[in-house]
This record gives C-alpha cells, structure tokens and sequence, in this order.
C-alpha cells in the first residue's frame, strides 16, 4: 500500500469561505440526501438489493434531472460528480452490510433449526446419550485430524500473484465451520445428533448433564439475535444527514403531542430522538488532481485554487496551514503542478505525486456564523513511490506497460465506436507523455533488501504485535522483538490506552443502560501507537536487509484471539468449563481490543516508503507469539519457493 493520506486547514477571506459553506451545506448535501431517498424509492431497488450494486449510470441520471431544479442549481461541475460518486459509495458500504447481516441471519436460521435438547436428541436418534457422546467422540476425532491436516498443507491455487483458496477451503477456516458444514451433508440420524451435541456444546463431549433452564436461555439468547438482525436488515436504510435539525424537532413534536401506535413505532421514535446527527455538510471529491491550482507567493506561502469555481466568485483561493512534517509534501504539489502548467503537452499528470483530493468542514465549537466558526479541511491522497527520480521511474515503466497494452486490445478489434475511439486516442496521448521522464524529483537509490531475511509479524490480543526475523534460507532467526522492545520508553502508551478503551466501554454501557446517548469516541492515542509499532518494525527490517514483511491475514483474526483467550482460560482454571468461561469474559473486558486493521495498514504504509515489499500468510494458532512470528515468516518463503516451481 502506498498512498497515504494527509491533511491541512485552509484559511481565505470571508466571502470565500461563505461561498463553499454555502454551497456545501445548501446544496450539494441536500442534493445528496435527495438522491439516497429517490434511489430508495426507485422501481429496481429490490432488484439492485439482490445485486448488492446501484448502477452509476442510474444515479447520474437522477441528478441531471435534479440540477434543473433552483435549489439545486449552480453548483461546480465537481460538486455533481462527487455527489454521484458518494452516494454509490454510501450504497455499496450498505450492501455489503445487508449481505453480512443475511449471511449471519441464514447462519442463526440454520444454528437454531439444528439446536436440541439432550432429551430431543436421544428422542431423534432412539439412542442414549451415552451413545451420542460416543459417537460424537468418534467424529471429532477424525475430523479433528484431517482438520489439521488440511491446515498444514494450505492447498491453494496460484495464479500469478494472485492466490485462489480451494472451494472447500470456507468450510474448513475454523472447526466449528467445518462440522457445521457436515452436519447438512451427512443423511445418518446418529451422526446428525451426534455433530448436533458438538456444535451445541462448543465442539466438545461434556461430561455434565445438561440444565434445561440453561440450554432454554442460550436457545431464547439466538433467538433474540435472529429477531434484531431481522429488524436490522428491514429498517436500516441510507438516510443522508439532517443539517437543520428538522427531521429531530418533527419526531420531538410527534413524541410530546402523540400516542405510538405500537411498539416499533416507539422504537423508531427513540432511536431518532438518540440518533447523533452531523451539522457537517457532506466532503467533495476532487478525483482529478488537475481540478486543483497551486500557487506561492513572494514568502513562499502555499494558496490553493479550486476548478469550477470561478464563475460563481472571482478565483477565491486559499493558504494552506500545514505543520513542517507536511510542508514537503505540498510544497512538491506546486512544483509538479507548475512543471506540467507551463508545458502540458510533454508532461503527465499521471505522475504528479498528489492523486486526489477531498474538501471537508471540521467541526469546531463556538459563536458566530458557521463559515467563521468551523474550519474548512483539504485532505490529499499521495502516491509515495512517486517522490524520487528512480522510483518514479518505475511507476512510468508500469504505467506505460499498461497503456501499451490497453492501446493493443483496442486496435485489435478493427472497428470501433465513437466512445471507443475517443478512449483509443486518450490512452495514444497518455502513452506518448509518459515517454517523457518526469523532471525536478530528488535521485535516491532504491531499497534493496535480501530475499531471504524476512520479518514475520504475529498479532494477538494480550501482545498486539511480535516481531521475528529469520533467515529462510538457513532456517535461523536473527532475531526476536517484543512489543515492550519496539515500543521502547512509550511502552507505558500501550497501558494507557487500554485504561482508556476500558473506560470509554464503561460509559458505554451505562448509556445503553439509561437509554441515553453516547457519543464519546476514542482519542487518537490508538493510532499513533499503531504508527510507533509500525516504525520500529520497519526500522528493524532496514537494519537487517530485510527483504520483506509477512503480516498474518486478518480475516484469521478472530479465530487467534478466541484459541488465545481459551487456552489462558484452560491453563488458569483447569477441568472448570464455567469458570473458564467467566475468565475468558472479564479476560477479554481487561486486555480489551485493538485494531489489528489500523496496524496492519500502518505497517503497509511505513514499509511503502522505505520499499519493503509486504506478503502475507496464516498465522499459526498454537505455540508462543515468537514461534508463530517464526513460522509465519518461514511458510511465506516456502510459498514463494513453490511458486517459482
């Protein structure tokens, strides 16, 4: 991964900063919020539901027909464009929530259509429960060893460098998956009710009789879980953002003056009035990077023009107020800018170091008109390998690469339609510009590390992150680092912060309690923890030559955390499943969580910079934490081996 994020304020004269709140919180938001409910309202909504995707071309349509409309009207090219862009995005992170929760609901339905009594078991089978235990002994025996046999092996199918996991590979990601997954497949009543008293009892033969006041709560518990994913995935719609306060005051109103007329009626009005809203108006996306116009004055401050503006005020700019870790980068923007203005024929923008762009209000408390009290935020997307001459040469070489290739498709089909012929002539264009070298970058040489060092990073719950690096080639680790050793005199930054996660968890739940809002979030003091662990896991790469870093897979996450959780259970109260299990919960409670998605992408940013290329692999379940750091190391090497076999 390499590009990064980083944002500054921008400061202008008062009329310009009215102009964008204005447009923004007037405009382009409420044209947002009526694209979402006209594409709720829409004749194919179901259809698309069932797709998981709204067409782009549908949401372009609506807001044509919306920009005739006054309120609507006179907005920047961009401002339309990033709205239809949005609002895609808004619904497809909503699709793929709707497709968890009716994975997760088919998974319940099928847990409590299997999910019986010791007594309806022994009923089912006409056997005891001695025999059940028995023959469920038996199944997990032999499951249990082709289960770990088949983790061992990782049978994948590689295609380049891209690697396709076996269609079976889902059922056999944990073991409660895998006899899950048996259970429909196997047609023998005794061996139903058999893998039917495992997933019961947590893939386990209990030796106790079992409470029905006990297995009747854990029934009622799915049950109530089924019921809230389905009114989850029925209400929960993409709903834009209510600026004015209008639609609170309305159900406010209807709360004081009126009686619900049932129970979910109620609800709805509750969770309105606990809602938190957002006074911010809706980002703009600049997705060109030309859209932008940099300028310095005689001190050298940095201003900033924004395209399609200029029609509605005369070239309102802005300066940015970035802090000395980013002046770099924006000063870098005005030079590429400037090289490419004054001969854009020869030069690509392509390689400008600056991507995107976004334009965002922060909101800030205080008195006055909301221009003057909230800050306006330019946030930019950077491309790091394009800071030096070799690495930027590298990024041309791929980029011409790729038009060659697009430009030979396309002429091999012989004729073509107008569209095709004006995409034919753009990538002609674009191919014969990055032909030429990009001038003004700085000459760094390009990291080069062993092949054979690798650093193998294993995440877990007590210990975020364990560092081994090892010497495939001779099997030998160099060595081991601790999350005490890299973090180092900030260790005590770890500490805090879960006190912290602790303690907003708390105020939380007594929220949830009382039926009050909550809104208190977590500081920042995560990430930059995650930022410092990511340092010094890339440093220690570079002072070994490390030739890449092998971070485990998150989605194997979840099932490390539980194994780990459980074994610390069993190790402290032996034989007492109960007691087990209340550890395990004010275990979790105590250490608490951490985002293994931040530092994983930490991690990928820091190592881009340097150019230390990342792999990943499963990370074991058993052994200590360096043990695992070792061997995820070492299985990476062994899967780069047999790929060049």
């Amino acid at each position: 991964m390499s590009v990064i994020t980083i944002q500054s304020p921008l400061f202008g004269d008062e009329n310009s900063l009215r102009l964008f709140w204005e447009l923004m919180s007037e405009k382009n938001t409420p044209l947002i919020n009526e694209l979402l409910e006209q594409l709720d309202k829409h004749p194919h909504f179901e259809t698309w539901l069932q797709k998981c995707e709204v067409p782009k071309d549908t949401i372009e349509k609506i807001c044509d027909s919306l920009e005739k409309q006054e309120s609507f009207a006179d907005q920047p090219g961009r401002f339309y464009t990033s709205a239809v862009t949005l609002v895609k995005e808004i619904y497809k992170s909503w699709f793929a929530l709707q497709k968890r929760r009716q994975r997760q609901i088919e998974g319940k339905e099928r847990l409590l259509k299997m999910l019986k009594s010791d007594m309806e078991l022994q009923q089912e089978s006409q056997c005891s429960l001695d025999i059940i235990r028995v023959k469920a002994t038996e199944i997990l025996t032999s499951f249990v060893a082709k289960f770990t046999q088949d983790k061992n092996k990782q049978s994948k199918i590689k295609k380049g460098n891209k690697t396709k996991k076996n269609k079976n590979d889902s059922s056999n990601t944990t073991l409660f998956g895998g006899l899950f997954d048996i259970y429909d497949k196997t047609e023998d009543c005794l061996s139903r009710c058999a893998l039917a008293y495992l997933l019961k009892n947590n893939c386990q033969v209990s030796e106790v009789d079992e409470d029905p006041d006990q297995y009747a709560k854990s029934r009622r518990k799915k049950e109530i879980e089924l019921e809230r994913l389905k009114n989850q995935i029925k209400s929960r719609k993409p709903k834009g953002r209510d600026l004015t306060g209008e639609k609170w005051l309305k159900t406010l109103s209807e709360v004081v003056n009126k009686i619900p007329l049932n129970e979910d009626e109620a609800k709805s009005w509750q969770a309105t009035l606990l809602r938190g809203n957002s006074y911010m108006p809706y980002p703009v996306d600049y997705e060109t990077n030309t859209d932008l116009t940099w300028l310095t004055n005689d001190k050298g401050r940095i201003f900033v023009k924004f395209n399609g503006v200029n029609k509605l005020m005369n070239e309102p700019k802005f300066e940015v107020y970035c802090d000395s870790r980013q002046l770099h980068y924006f000063q870098r923007f005005c030079q590429d800018w400037q090289i490419w203005h004054e001969d854009k024929e020869t030069y690509s923008s392509g390689l400008f170091i600056l991507r995107s762009a976004r334009l965002l209000w922060q909101e800030r408390k205080g008195k006055g008109k909301p221009w003057a009290v909230h800050r306006l935020i330019l946030q930019c997307s950077i491309e790091t390998r394009l800071w030096t001459q070799e690495e930027t040469e590298l990024v041309r070489s791929e980029k011409i690469n790729q038009a060659e290739k697009t430009i030979s498709k396309m002429e091999q089909k012989g004729s073509l339609k107008k569209n095709q012929v004006t995409r034919l002539k753009k990538e002609l264009t674009t191919r014969r510009k990055l032909n030429n070298p990009f001038p003004g970058r700085p000459s760094k040489p390009l990291y080069q590390g062993k092949s054979n060092i690798l650093v193998g990073v294993s995440l877990g719950l007590d210990k975020p992150a364990t560092v081994a690096v090892v010497d495939a080639a001779n099997n030998k680790v160099l060595t081991y680092r601790s999350v005490k050793q890299l973090l180092g005199d900030n260790y005590n930054l770890l500490n805090r912060q879960r006190h912290q996660q602790q303690r907003l968890s708390h105020e939380r739940h007594k929220a949830q309690k009382q039926n009050a809002p909550n809104s208190s979030g977590e500081s920042e003091l995560g990430q930059y923890v995650d930022r410092l662990l990511a340092d010094a896991i890339v440093a220690i790469a570079k002072t070994y030559s490390a030739g890449s870093i092998v971070l485990p897979k998150l989605g194997d996450m979840r099932e490390i955390i539980q194994s780990e959780v459980q074994a610390k259970a069993e190790k402290k109260i032996p034989g007492y499943k109960e007691g087990q299990q209340n550890y395990a919960k004010d275990y979790r409670v105590r250490v608490h969580r951490w985002s293994y998605g931040r530092l994983i992408e930490s991690i990928q940013t820091q190592a881009a910079k340097t150019g230390i290329s990342i792999e990943s692999g499963s990370q074991p379940i058993r052994d200590s934490k360096q043990e695992q750091a070792k061997e995820l190391a070492l299985f990476a090497y062994q899967e780069r081996q047999v790929e060049v076999l």
